[in-house]
């Protein structure tokens, strides 16, 4: 080798020595470090939507049984939860102190649609991820204008055309009645279903509520009197077996269609009485404890050995710990993909990057995908039937995408 050679190949061993510490280079951001990740999250434990706090205390319990298996890359999960009792003006509050005091690197599964709509410009102004938030508005998906925000349910729009395509196929002479709550969450759901209908099913009746109500038994007595004999029954849980409990007492039988975010078993078909809630129909897209069909299934065997060692007081007839074992099993698959680079960009940048991810206890067909435009990571769903005692899914998974 000349000297011009052996000088090239000593700048090459230099470059490549120089370069090794600079491709090992971790890269955080605050709530993240070699040894820790740290979660915010809020929730409803008390106020008109009790029933959800179900959801924060599973994930709390799954992120014990991540720690137990070696963390995320090594890191353990430091996860933070508040209560906001399901008020607007504490959940601002709650979001400041987990962004500002507590310092976590993203917060994930905050609950309800005008909860997630009042810290939306305050999350990304501060350029942190409000990641897979628990609510299904559009507006939670649009990477445009809110790059930091994302949903991963079904937004309600496509559930509600899913609901307009049963309904234009099975009970197309029909008369709709709408109960909903009064906010973007029970509009959102209507918009759906009139887009899906096109008018060719008449709606005589939409009958809204405050969550702050007490009962919704005049809305339920004005729905039947306008002739409705097909209940579109979009409520919270609280509300939702209301709705379902008054109608049995009126001895009112329409075809009773539930929104999804209010088909947990435990959570609201029990307090509404099983009896009276045989026949509703809803959507799903993930496996049902209550369902015999899943029971010699290896999703379901690894869900029920983690509520049995890690959350053994909480409620297995409710869909709301699947729901939560679901999102959170996404989450940490985006952390996964984020390696060392655990900046928040970079957090945004790999939810934004799942490509036919199965996740564990959604239903067969159901996977998962993103992209830097498609901020709706969960988009197919299959009608189910409750029997008095368990769900019954029956017909195709269907997309409830525009234009499908």
């Amino acid at each position: 080798m000349g000297k011009l050679g052996a000088a090239v190949a000593r700048a090459i061993v230099v470059t490549a020595l120089t370069a090794a510490p600079a491709l090992a280079q971790k890269t955080y951001d605050a709530g993240a470090s070699d040894t820790e990740i740290r979660i915010g999250n809020i929730n409803p434990y008390s106020g008109p939507a009790s029933a959800y706090g179900l959801i924060g205390r599973t994930l709390d319990a799954f992120f014990k049984k991540v720690n137990a298996d070696g963390g995320i890359n090594g890191r353990k999960v430091t996860f933070i939860s508040y209560d906001d009792a399901y008020t607007p003006s504490k959940t601002v509050e709650q979001a400041r102190k987990l962004v500002e005091s507590d310092e976590v690197l993203l917060i994930t599964q905050s609950l309800g649609t005008a909860h997630n709509t009042a810290i939306m410009r305050y999350m990304n102004n501060r350029k942190v991820p409000q990641l897979f938030v628990a609510a299904g508005a559009t507006k939670f998906s649009d990477p445009k204008n809110y790059p930091w925000t994302m949903g991963w349910q079904p937004n309600y729009q496509s559930e509600a055309r899913v609901y307009a395509k049963y309904l234009l196929e099975h009970h197309p002479s029909g008369k709709i009645g709408i109960l909903y709550q009064n906010d973007d969450y029970g509009k959102d759901y209507i918009k759906g279903l009139k887009d899906g209908l096109a008018g060719k099913i008449p709606i005589v009746s939409e009958q809204s509520y405050e969550f702050t109500d007490a009962t919704i038994s005049s809305q339920m007595i004005s729905l039947q009197a306008a002739g409705a004999n097909i209940l579109f029954n979009v409520a919270t849980p609280k509300f939702a077996a209301q709705a379902i409990r008054k109608a049995a007492e009126m001895k009112w039988s329409p075809v009773h269609v539930l929104n999804n975010v209010s088909n947990s078993v435990g959570g609201v078909l029990r307090p509404a009485g099983l009896d009276n809630a045989k026949g509703v129909l809803s959507s799903v897209y993930y496996k049902d404890p209550t369902n015999a069909a899943w029971k010699d299934d290896a999703d379901y065997r690894a869900w029920a050995a983690f509520m049995e060692q890690y959350f053994p007081d909480g409620d297995r007839t409710s869909s709301f710990t699947v729901y939560a074992y679901a999102v959170a099993s996404t989450l940490v698959q985006v952390l996964k993909q984020c390696g060392d680079d655990l900046t928040r960009a970079n957090v945004m940048k790999q939810a934004a990057n799942l490509k036919d991810v199965e996740i564990p206890m959604l239903l067969p067909g159901v996977r998962i995908n993103t992209g830097p435009d498609d901020y709706n990571p969960v988009e197919q769903m299959q009608m189910m039937r409750f029997t008095g005692e368990r769900w019954d899914a029956f017909g195709p998974v269907l997309t409830g995408a525009p234009g499908s």
